[in-house]
């Protein structure tokens, strides 16, 4: 028998006198001879839960997952129970007058049964209190096992001391029955838990494992393999095994039906002391004297079939049963659900003579093979008549259902005609494994041999290690999984056809394959409808592969099996461990749909798409742009979340705008815009930024444009939506001193604050400093140190620590004079490396040009402010952009900007608003003489208003003051163009050349490219 044994744990710990396994969760309980309990996770190797019972032994232990509870008993002779959540004690009693040595849960009911040294059995409610409902009373020695007959929860078995099993039935107080036949004190009980054989096992200090007929009440075999005390049996509730253990230190595995041993285990762990198995699993748990460890035996995988018209054949244990998809009406399919159980009507077979490991029909689905226990049984399908049999490790079917083949052995395969043996195959390899379809193939463990069925000559070999051959309907396709991955490979039947001799060589005839692609995908299960591969993962994951790409149809909980696909249905079937059926829906029309476009068949593509409904076109977009077909995935895809990423790939910027507008999304916007910025199309870049609120695109495009407008609506903004850093560049980048001082002191600042003042505007430093050491002086209340604000310089108080502080006073009020007059983006501004302010300003005292008042503000003489006009033009990348900011208010419905509160310091904040009012006072003349400017340009002055002349920095230590109106030449930039935003903008004067050829410089708005310029 084929039986593979996977170790999940192996925990070392006292010595193990219980184990119980829980039955949803990965959870292995085991009592301790120390007193305390363990929970570990055989999945993850990890320690979940650890508890103290008392100081004594827990010989008995049990989990009741209804309730959340652990129950357990002790060398105490108490009865606790344990919520193995919170750990919380729920109970506790004194149960009987002596060790507990047995706990057993019963399956439907309230009860608790324990049996003791005391030699009675007992049994409680919980729902009652834990009342003692009945007593069992009859052994003559230690009852050191019960078990409740999983056939019939009525009755249950013992196993005590004084060499007898006695099997008692709940209401009466004496047993049943009595089986005798040990020489020595009985240890352990199991019930078998198949339907056809009434069987116990027991296990004995005489080393002898005995199997009884309990309804005849006599022995049917004797297992005496053991060296040692017998302490542990298990009946396997899934598989056709016996466990048992021994003082000996192993494990031995018998097979159930013919009693032969299997396999002996031993993990150095001592004496076994206790098995367990739990139902619907293959997991076992075994306690040993130094730990416990947990293993995986066999596969889990369930012994079915599914022929092409959906009639479905299991093996449950031996006993054999068939459902029929055709039961199902159009109207019930249509309202399952996805990954729902299906009803259906399970029909009994009859039982097969072997234990089938595996079921397979034939491709025509008249036979179905059983294999298992090293032999194989063809039955008719319909009937499950005996057609064929004989020794095999492995049966495959060929797409020719009258020839099949069988592994003998590791180096031999016979291959059968009619049911007639035709020939051998001896591949010069170790196989592990065969898998049948167009070609034979056998595996190794480390390469893949593709075998022709009729000449039994090599084909192609292929080093990979396989773990199964996967083949299309067609034939022309191929996948091999493996351990982590699998290959997709399309098969030439004509090149093998047109090969000569010479042209195989020891590996085979080399073009007979073509690699098509790789996945990093562990296959589990795998059908192929069409050319897509429909496979499900070891992460419970349903995917199918097509063209390169992996789609997910459905995520599991729990582990499915694929079992075909029915095209009138457009369904795939799977079935779990337990034979549920579950269907998903996976229409017939996408799967055409991607084979045609596979195969470059477009025609046939386009008149598939109409037959595919709306909410599957998004998935066939998809897959077409996985192929490269992204206009054509933009023009199927319904998503609209798809078509714009689709959009923006393809430089369709006017869908991508239209979806954009749509959504409405401040993401797609910013999106929108960068991939505008990269056709350069800036007006639409400016459009997106703007409804994106995209604070620092708007920063770029505001200095980059020269617009002063814009960026004073950005400072605004930027600062009510609490971008204080932005707001801070946009006020700066304006000669907004006062407002960059305001941002740093709301935002707590001050030492920065000082620093920005004594720089750029040292009239104001005295306010800051007295804030500075405000804060200080208070942040250090009640502490012994030296107040550090003290050390913070006045500079009115202390004018010796700032040598010309009063002249630097005037020249920040000369400055702010000469910044209410703003230069053209078309003229240079000289940097503040090139001038001498105070230089500047001394010159202009000379020429009369400056005075200053009693309160020492700067005031300009005879000079005319020559205003730019702060709204931009309407083709302006500004414009575009302060447009783009009111329609996204318009879409929030209120406006988007909102003051924020800032976390100012009472004291800061009323110093603020004494500054602020100082100003107020101080400048009021200014403030409104500069309104009224501003709500003037040059060409609505009053023809009679006198001129004043223009004020524009020019190198040299003296302020350019020209007279008479006229401004000042500006000093002419170094490169030969110059760039605008302005659609009225000429050239200036001194480009005498460009005017003379009327050739002006460059307009932004001026440019176009065509697309493949931008490309």
């Amino acid at each position: 028998m084929k039986l593979d044994v996977n170790r999940k744990l192996l925990a070392r710990s006292d010595r193990v006198k219980s184990t119980d396994i829980h039955p949803t969760e990965p959870w292995m309980l085991v009592s301790l001879y120390n007193g305390n309990v363990h929970i570990w996770n055989y999945e993850n190797q990890q320690l979940v839960k650890s508890f103290e019972v008392c100081d004594l032994p827990v010989r008995a232990a049990k989990f009741i997952p209804r309730k959340n509870w652990v129950v357990t008993g002790s060398d105490d002779m108490q009865i606790r129970i344990f919520n193995y959540n919170t750990l919380e004690r729920v109970h506790q009693f004194d149960a009987h007058s002596d060790y507990l040595r047995s706990i057993a849960v019963h399956p439907t009911q309230p009860f608790v049964i324990t049996s003791s040294d005391d030699m009675m059995v007992k049994l409680w409610d919980w729902d009652n209190k834990w009342q003692l409902k009945q007593t069992f009373e009859g052994h003559t020695h230690y009852v050191m096992q019960l078990v409740i007959n999983p056939k019939d929860n009525n009755t249950f078995a013992t196993a005590s001391l004084d060499k007898t099993i006695k099997v008692w039935q709940f209401g009466s107080n004496t047993p049943n029955f009595t089986l005798e036949g040990h020489e020595k004190g009985v240890n352990c009980i199991d019930y078998y838990h198949g339907g056809d054989k009434p069987y116990l096992i027991s296990g004995a200090d005489d080393r002898l494992v005995k199997i009884w007929d309990y309804h005849n009440k006599t022995c049917v075999a004797t297992l005496d393999s053991h060296a040692h005390n017998v302490s542990a049996v298990c009946f396997h509730p899934e598989l056709p095994i016996i466990i048992t253990g021994s003082e000996d230190s192993t494990i031995r595995i018998w097979h159930s039906n013919t009693y032969r041993l299997e396999t002996t285990l031993n993990y150095g762990l001592e004496r076994v002391w206790c098995i367990t198995a739990l139902k619907g699993s293959n997991t076992i748990a075994i306690g040993y004297d130094d730990g416990s460890v947990t293993i995986k035996l066999g596969r889990e995988e369930p012994a079915v079939s599914m022929d092409s018209s959906g009639k479905i054949l299991w093996a449950k244990h031996s006993e054999m049963q068939q459902a029929n998809l055709k039961t199902l009406d159009q109207a019930t399919l249509d309202a399952a659900q996805d990954g729902e159980r299906l009803a259906l009507t399970v029909k009994d077979m009859g039982a097969c003579e072997i234990y089938p490991q595996t079921l397979q029909h034939s491709s025509n689905g008249r036979f179905v093979v059983a294999c298992g226990d090293g032999e194989y049984i063809v039955y008719t399908a319909m009937a499950l008549r005996n057609k064929a049999f004989g020794s095999c490790l492995e049966f495959v079917w060929s797409t020719d259902p009258s020839v099949y083949a069988v592994r003998e052995s590791s180096t031999s395969i016979a291959v059968f005609k009619n049911f007639k043996e035709v020939n051998k195959i001896k591949p010069d390899i170790i196989m592990s494994g065969i898998d049948g379809g167009p070609l034979l193939s056998a595996r190794s463990s480390s390469s893949l041999c593709f075998f022709d069925w009729e000449t039994q000559s090599l084909i192609r070999r292929i080093e990979i290690t396989a773990k199964h051959v996967y083949w299309s309907e067609n034939g022309e396709l191929v996948a091999i999984a493996g351990e982590d991955s699998f290959f997709i490979l399309r098969y030439n039947a004509e090149a093998v056809a047109n090969a000569s001799p010479d042209d195989a060589t020891i590996d085979g005839i080399e073009d007979s394959f073509e690699v098509i692609g790789e996945q990093n995908e562990c296959v589990k299960t795998g059908i192929w409808v069409g050319d897509c591969f429909i496979f499900t993962t070891s992460t419970n994951r349903i995917n199918y592969y097509v063209g390169g790409e992996i789609v997910t149809i459905a995520h599991s909980f729990r582990a499915l099996y694929l079992l075909g696909y029915v095209h009138k249905d457009n369904r795939i079937y799977l079935c779990d461990k337990d034979h549920n059926i579950i269907s998903y829906k996976l229409l017939l029309s996408v799967l055409e749909y991607q084979t045609a476009v596979m195969r470059r068949d477009f025609d046939l593509a386009d008149k598939l798409l109409n037959k595919i409904p709306k909410d599957q076109r998004t998935r066939v977009a998809h897959f077409l742009e996985k192929q490269g077909f992204k206009k054509q995935a933009l023009a199927v895809s319904v998503d609209a979340e798809h078509r714009f990423e689709l959009a923006l790939n393809l430089g369709e910027l006017d869908t991508a705008y239209e979806l954009a507008k749509q959504a409405q999304s401040d993401e797609k916007w910013k999106q929108l815009s960068q991939a505008a910025n990269l056709k350069s199309n800036l007006l639409l870049a400016a459009e997106c930024m703007g409804r994106a609120r995209d604070y620092s695109g708007l920063l770029v495009l505001a200095s980059s444009s020269g617009s002063p407008h814009l960026m004073n609506k950005l400072a605004t903004d930027a600062h009510s939506a609490n971008e204080d850093n932005i707001s801070f560049f946009a006020h700066l980048l304006t000669g907004n001193i006062e407002e960059c001082l305001n941002v740093l002191i709301e935002n707590d600042r001050l030492p920065e604050a000082a620093f920005f003042a004594h720089t750029y505007c040292p009239s104001k430093v005295p306010l800051v400093v007295s804030q500075w050491r405000e804060k200080a002086s208070r942040s250090l209340a009640g502490v012994s140190q030296k107040n550090i604000g003290e050390s913070l310089a006045d500079p009115i108080k202390y004018e010796n620590l700032f040598p010309g502080f009063e002249e630097s006073t005037r020249g920040d009020s000369y400055l702010q004079q000469l910044m209410k007059i703003p230069v053209p983006a078309s003229q240079r501004q000289q940097t503040i490396t090139e001038r001498n302010l105070i230089a500047e300003m001394q010159a202009a005292i000379d020429n009369g040009d400056l005075t200053f008042d009693d309160e020492g503000n700067a005031i300009l003489n005879g000079v005319s402010e020559v205003r730019i006009s702060n709204e931009p033009d309407v083709r302006s990348p500004a414009r575009v952009a302060e447009e783009g900011i009111q329609k996204a208010e318009e879409t929030d419905k209120i406006p988007y900007i909102k003051p924020v509160s800032r976390p100012t310091t009472p004291s800061a904040s009323a110093s603020s608003n004494s500054h602020l009012e100082h100003i107020e006072n101080d400048h009021e003349d200014d403030e409104e003489e500069e309104e009224e400017d501003e709500d003037e340009t040059p060409a609505n002055q009053p023809s009679g208003a006198k001129a004043k002349p223009d004020l524009l920095p020019a190198s040299g230590s003296r302020p350019d003051i020209v007279r008479g109106g006229r401004p000042a030449d500006p000093i002419p930039a170094k490169s030969e163009s110059a760039w605008s935003d302005d659609d009225d903008f000429m050239d200036p004067a001194s480009d005498a050349a460009s005017n003379r050829t009327g050739q002006d410089d460059i307009n932004l708005d001026d440019l176009e490219f065509d697309e493949a310029e931008q490309d």
